[in-house]
């Protein structure tokens, strides 16, 4: 069991609903507006859900170029569209509001989310520049919510970005579940899309036993079976959309085809 809300499942998949850019974003589509964004995404989640997903995240990729703080009209704007969503959630889901630690709790707690993934920990170069997340104030936040309940999905090597930590990563991975109470740990690629290192699996998968361990990048039909020996879940975006480009839409084909293979195997 990875988590209560997930049940009995040894093994879980977290599709992703990468929601459109939100308003203030270079990208947003203000003609569309967020009517737009709350029907793309809609149609995304049917689709993940009709494909068998075990639960959905919500995200803001579509944000580029990305920022460290969250704005006003983002955080009001990512609310808005999970809430009208839902009413036809079948699944537990989460949030990940790029790249803000606090913003991803507060809309999680707003919306009800089961859990939220972010980088909470760490300090990175990146193609945002300095990278310096606080898991402090983003697990007093929790606190001060009334959500102890939500689980802290911790992305310990960051996707754009380098870490300034030499550490070997099952040592930052151990101490950010002894130093920063992380609910689960995330091993990613270098880049959206991209697979994490089997090694980076094996190695936080044997230094970390008492959370949940996820692939969180580049999991794909072709390497599931490989990644579940090591991972207790993968978080899967890119594969999922039509000809696995991360910016098109879910293709429903896909989503079923890798979830029959990955209940094959546990």
């Amino acid at each position: 069991m990875v988590f209560d809300f997930f049940g009995a499942r040894r093994k879980v998949v977290v599709g992703m609903v990468h929601i459109g850019a939100l308003p203030g974003t270079p990208l947003y589509d203000a003609d569309g507006g967020v009517e737009k964004l709350i029907d793309n995404a809609a149609s995304d989640l049917e689709k993940l859900q009709a494909g068998g997903i075990h639960a959905v995240m919500f995200g803001n990729e579509n944000d580029r170029p990305y920022v460290f703080k969250a704005s006003p009209a983002t955080i009001a704007a990512m609310t808005a569209v999970i809430q009208a969503l839902k009413p036809m959630m079948k699944v537990p889901f989460g949030v990940n509001y790029l790249w803000d630690p606090s913003a991803s709790v507060a809309i999680a707690c707003a919306t009800g989310a089961s859990f939220a993934r972010e980088i909470f920990t760490g300090l990175f170069a990146s193609d945002m520049g300095l990278w310096q997340p606080n898991a402090a104030e983003a697990l007093r936040l929790r606190r001060d919510l009334g959500r102890p309940d939500l689980k802290l999905l911790f992305n310990i090597n960051a996707e754009f970005a380098a870490s300034l930590d030499h550490r070997p990563i099952a040592l930052r991975a151990k101490s950010a579940v002894f130093s920063s109470l992380a609910d689960a740990i995330l091993v990613s690629g270098p880049i959206t899309g991209q697979p994490a290192e089997t090694s980076d699996l094996r190695a936080v998968s044997e230094a970390v036993k008492n959370v949940p361990i996820f692939a969180n990048t580049g999991v794909r039909l072709e390497n599931v079976r490989e990644v579940m020996t090591y991972a207790d879940g993968a978080i899967v975006g890119t594969h999922f959309k039509v000809d696995g480009d991360t910016w098109n839409a879910v293709d429903a084909d896909r989503v079923k085809r890798f979830m029959d293979v990955v209940d094959s195997i546990v």
